[in-house]
């Protein structure tokens, strides 16, 4: 199933380094999040623009994760002549990652 089946997520940026924060919909979802969704997955979905290391952090309390990609956004805002220099894109692009579990179903059933 796609990642956007069970969460949402925002992204932002720090000089050259994005962040992408996903967060699961539902509290009993944040598990798979844990198992499936790790830096090692996160770094091969965006290979070609995260070019340093990916960096993981749980934040169960929220049920979240928060990624960081170093070396991701071209050199950041003011040298970056990327179409989206703030890495907004990011928090969209995620959620296309594919992730083992049940399908939600057109009545949002799984």
């Amino acid at each position: 199933m796609m990642l956007r089946e069970i969460a949402h997520a925002r992204s932002g940026d720090k000089g050259n380094t994005a962040n992408i924060s996903v967060i699961a919909y539902r509290p009993e979802d944040y598990p798979l999040l844990v198992a499936d969704v790790t830096a090692e997955r996160v770094a091969e979905h965006f290979r070609g623009i995260a070019l340093g290391p990916v960096l993981r952090y749980e934040i169960p309390s929220l049920g979240a994760l928060n990624f960081v990609l170093s070396d991701a956004l071209a050199g950041g805002v003011v040298s970056s002549l990327a179409l989206d220099a703030h890495g907004k894109s990011l928090g969209s692009a995620i959620l296309s990652m594919e992730i083992a579990g049940p399908r939600v179903t057109e009545g949002g059933d799984r």
